[in-house]
């Protein structure tokens, strides 16, 4: 396996040549991270001919280094692309993937350009559009709406994500000290931890999470996950996929509008996605999304003061209360 690193040196552009990733006539101009990668190894190479993404999974997770993580999940998200390749509407809405290196855990794709995803979102009077939202819930329709026979388990990293998502928020004795990230969320915290009928149904939903469903989902659709490219959104990262329940993605995507005070967006998703869905599970797993990002590992950049997280938390534990299995 060739590890890759954030360096411009012979040994790099002798592998890029060989592996037929650029030409051998062709000169590497520059090397650079496009963005803050969370779970793998994300390079931009600049090229005389053209710029392309590198993104190599290693056995642990990238911006967490301690953290240990399924190597072979480069594979499923290789898997998706192909999956998706044969569907128009889907392949647009995705960096084509140009080359795939298995024995290196190699993706190369498509570079969409220097641009931003939508974590700015979190931002006070940061704009997200109605149209916007229409688009991202058209992809989810189309995606959830795939024919497919087989496809990889990706029972591994469903294992690590289930954790962070399910278990460790919710876990008295996890040593994560929430005062670090604002003083005083630690014992709002507390009650959430310590509600027995709560973390029941948040073990019931994990159950669900773990199973296996007849849906392609993308599995990790949160703004992160959306690039703005000119007057596009565009879908990038999907290790996570696998055949699932549609309502978690729909959750997920339901959550980050609440706890980016847009809240009034959520219903634009439900009044727009095509295909049958469970409600009360979609409000559910929203719930489970929204708590476990504030008070787990995954943080985001929002711009909630206390009393805001102590309401958005009510709001997703109401919404998991109303769950029945």
């Amino acid at each position: 396996m060739y590890i890759l690193e954030n360096k411009l040196t012979p040994d790099l552009i002798e592998f890029l040549k060989k592996n037929d990733i650029i030409s051998v006539d062709e000169n590497v101009i520059s090397i650079e991270k496009p963005g803050e990668g969370n779970m793998n190894l994300v390079l931009r190479i600049i090229a005389t001919e053209r710029s392309i993404i590198l993104k190599q999974s290693r056995a642990f997770v990238n911006k967490y280094p301690q953290i240990e993580a399924p190597i072979e999940r480069i594979l499923v998200e290789a898997e998706f692309y192909k999956t998706i390749s044969s569907d128009k509407n889907l392949s647009c809405q995705m960096p084509k993937m140009l080359g795939f290196y298995p024995d290196h855990f190699l993706l190369v794709l498509e570079d969409l350009g220097k641009n931003s995803d939508y974590t700015t979102i979190y931002e006070e009077n940061s704009g997200l559009s109605e149209n916007e939202i229409v688009a991202l819930t058209a992809y989810l329709s189309e995606l959830h709406s795939i024919k497919i026979q087989n496809y990889p388990s990706n029972q591994a990293l469903k294992k690590l994500n289930h954790f962070h998502i399910f278990q460790f928020p919710f876990d008295q004795t996890n040593g994560f000290n929430l005062n670090d990230i604002q003083q005083g969320l630690q014992e709002i915290a507390l009650k959430y931890k310590t509600d027995l009928n709560l973390k029941q149904k948040i073990n019931q939903l994990g159950e669900l999470y773990l199973a296996t469903g007849t849906v392609l989902i993308q599995g990790d659709f949160y703004p992160g996950s959306w690039l703005k490219v000119e007057n596009e959104i565009k879908i990038i990262d999907p290790e996570f996929g696998y055949l699932g329940k549609p309502e978690f993605d729909l959750g997920v995507f339901m959550a980050h509008l609440y706890m980016a005070k847009k809240s009034e967006l959520a219903e634009i998703i439900l009044k727009n996605y095509s295909n049958k869905i469970d409600l009360k599970l979609v409000y559910s797993f929203a719930g489970v999304e929204i708590m476990r990002r504030i008070l787990g590992v995954a943080q985001l950049p929002l711009s909630l003061n206390l009393i805001e997280k102590q309401e958005v938390l009510e709001k997703a534990n109401s919404f998991i209360e109303k769950y029945e299995i």
